[in-house]
Order: structure tokens, then sequence, then C-alpha cells
């Protein structure tokens, strides 16, 4: 995800547009569980639907969304028919587990989207986890570290098939320190819960330096084939325009899974793996 803010001359078209999605997700939601057909009850059915949740936190969640992307100034990372493809999608899988590599000006719209659900964000800039929390202190983040650097892209791209450990069948995530791309040390909530769908758009990944998304995409795709539940993970990749995340996809997340591609995003729907499977793809 670029550590960059874009200041925007005429913001209020993409906020009203953000602001209809997250308004648009949240009604059909609601009218799908009550059954309401009238469209000039709309409102009452949206107040009703939100009294009667467990979770108290959540009509002030939207609405602190709604108000933020209508008064702020900074221009989305990701453009209209991006957000619009994970979406349309989270509106058919909500409530899920959902898993964010990476935060910043769409945060509170991924989880706002997912009503009910558990929306997981990880991040390693720990400024831009302060910064993010200051406006929406309801989010759920976890300051993470990442062992590669993107200058590394290519050897370990080029280098993992020499670790049986970073192999199918016998690769896994937690505790795993003999695979460079497996990230072994998350939070103990990241590999307890099975996530339904995984965003990533982090960490950086634009300079040598950088963490890169390597290891994100690498470690998206072992938790995917490790899936034991029914149904497939959705697995949206973004900034697939730079080299690097173009080939980590293609080599992990595989090119029979891309099922959507929508300008820099990638969507992918893998299903879970055989357990003597001897490849990603």
């Amino acid at each position: 995800m670029r550590n960059r803010i874009v200041v925007s001359e005429k913001p209020l078209f993409i906020t009203i547009l953000i602001a209809v999605i997250i308004t648009g997700g949240l009604t059909i939601t609601s009218l799908r569980r009550t059954g309401v057909t009238n469209p000039t009850s709309i409102l009452c059915t949206f107040v009703t639907s939100q009294s009667h949740t467990h979770d108290p936190k959540q009509p002030a969640a939207h609405i602190s969304a709604i108000l933020h992307y209508a008064t702020t100034r900074t221009t989305a990372q990701q453009t209209l028919p991006e957000i619009k493809l994970a979406a349309d999608l989270l509106q058919t899988l909500a409530p899920c587990n959902l898993l964010v590599f990476g935060i910043g000006h769409e945060s509170l719209m991924w989880a706002s989207l997912n009503p009910r659900g558990t929306t997981l964000f990880l991040e390693d800039d720990l400024s831009s986890v302060h910064k993010t929390l200051n406006h929406a202190p309801s989010l759920r983040v976890h300051h993470v570290t990442y062992d590669t650097r993107l200058s590394d892209a290519d050897y370990l791209l080029s280098s993992y098939k020499t670790s049986p450990k970073c192999l199918p069948p016998q690769v896994y995530l937690k505790g795993n320190t003999r695979c460079k791309l497996a990230l072994g040390n998350l939070p103990e909530e990241v590999y307890k819960r099975e996530w339904d769908a995984v965003i990533i758009d982090g960490p950086k990944g634009y300079y040598g330096e950088a963490p890169g998304r390597m290891a994100a995409i690498f470690s998206a795709a072992v938790m995917a084939r490790g899936r034991e539940k029914a149904g497939e993970t959705h697995v949206f990749v973004h900034d697939v325009n730079r080299k690097v995340e173009k080939e980590y996809a293609e080599e992990f997340l595989c090119r029979n899974y891309l099922v959507a591609a929508e300008n820099r995003l990638w969507h992918f729907k893998i299903p879970p793996a055989a357990k003597d499977s001897p490849t990603f793809c």
C-alpha cells in the first residue's frame, strides 16, 4: 500500500460514491434479512434491523464510516471499480472472516462492509497504525513485522523450491522459520481463524528496502490451501501492475484460480488443497 496521501481538489464525487457503496450494501443486507419490499420503508427497516443486532457497536461503526468518507479530503488509494469488485463480494459473504494486509484510507470502509463479521488488519508501519486508529478507534489492527525486502524478491522466488518447508504438502505458517516467505510470527488470532476473504494491499512494495508483498501473498496462499471448512477462500491482490505482485500472485495464487480483474486488482477464488497435493497450482 503506498504511504502517500493525495489531496484532491474535487473529492466530493469520490467520497459520495464510496458512501453510496457502504449504505447500499447495508440497505440490501437489511432488506434481505427482513423481507421488506416497500422502498419507502428502507430507512425504518435499516434502523429496525440494526436495533436488534447483538453488537451495539456496529451501527456506530457504520455511521462513523459514512461521516468519515463524506468529510475527508483525501482520495481512495483504490479506484471505484476496484473497490466495487471487493465490495460486491463482501455483500454476499458478510458476516465473514476478513483479513486485510495493510491499513489506510479504505480501512474503515472494509470493516463497515462486513457487519457482525470479523475484520482484522495487519500493518507493519506503526505510525500508520496510530494515524488510522486516531480517526477509526474501533478497527482491529495488529502491528506486525516482516523479514523480507523487496530487493530480495527475485532471489526468493527463484530459490523457495529448494526449501521443503516452503513446498506443499509440507508447507505451514506458524513457527515456520525455515521458509523465508512464510509469516510464522503473526498474532495467534490469525492462525486460529479460517479467513473467508483476504485483501492484500500492504505492506509497502515500491522501493528496495520496503518489505514487499511477497510473504503476504505466499502466506495467503498457504492459508487458502489449508482451509478445512466448506467453500473457497477469496484473495484480492492490489497493484498487480507491479512486477513483484504480478509474479508472486501467478506463482502462488495461480492463474487458473483468477476469477476477476479490475484495473490493478486481481480476485482469486482458491479451493482447499488435497492433503498430499505437491504444488500450489
